[in-house]
């Protein structure tokens, strides 16, 4: 198995977790935990493929439905192991970031030969499963919290293209692209990096108007 299929597999398992520890967080049924594992394992990769216009990666391996299934029912039986559900719930979903933002810049990349559609891919595969999932759990969302996120995932994509189109071995590329998000997206979980947020101003008067 090469090393995108197992980064492939390896961040539907870590996504799903996520989804059911935010089921845990909630206390919902089983179901409740099958469903949220399986839309956060799956949704990123799932708008990924009807934007390429490719058949849906579970449609035709049903693998990735049984991970997901598989890792919910063990957080089900599980988390209440787990002191802090969240805190593991952010490093994994960080895990899963890293490994989506390369696997879905990968699959862009392969299909289109567009290093612009690859970083989109890689961003849209790491970020939408996460998106989904604190939607539908209530929680606060990813991309309103203060701390960088997408850019973690902008950032592995993009140096893992860069790599890639400069002829670097694939396993460099990939490990470097996995690594730069990891770290960007675990120096803003450790150390609350951010960017500078908007302030508003007040409008001009309409006499100052020109």
């Amino acid at each position: 198995m090469n090393p995108i299929a197992l980064l492939d597999y390896a961040g539907v398992a870590v996504f799903a977790a996520t989804g059911a520890l935010a089921a845990s967080r909630k206390q919902l049924d089983i179901i409740g935990f099958l469903f949220l594992a399986s839309v956060t394992g799956i949704g990123g990769g799932t708008l990924r493929d009807v934007i390429l216009n490719l058949p849906v990666f579970w449609v035709t391996n049903s693998s990735y439905v049984l991970i997901c299934t598989a890792v919910a029912v063990l957080v089900f039986f599980g988390a209440h192991r787990v002191e802090s559900r969240w805190k593991w719930l952010l490093w994994l979903d960080a895990i899963g970031l890293a490994a989506f933002s390369v696997m879905g810049a990968a699959k862009g990349l392969a299909i289109t030969g567009s290093p612009v559609v690859s970083v989109i891919t890689g961003v849209l595969t790491a970020t939408f499963g996460g998106i989904l999932r604190d939607l539908l759990a209530g929680e606060p969302s990813v991309l309103l919290r203060p701390e960088i996120y997408v850019t973690a995932a902008l950032a592995g994509a993009t140096i893992f293209t860069a790599g890639d189109v400069t002829g670097m071995p694939p396993i460099v590329s990939e490990l470097a692209g996995f690594a730069a998000a990891f770290a960007v997206r675990g120096g803003a979980l450790r150390f609350g990096w951010t960017f500078p947020a908007y302030k508003s101003r007040p409008g001009r008067r309409p006499e100052d108007i020109p």
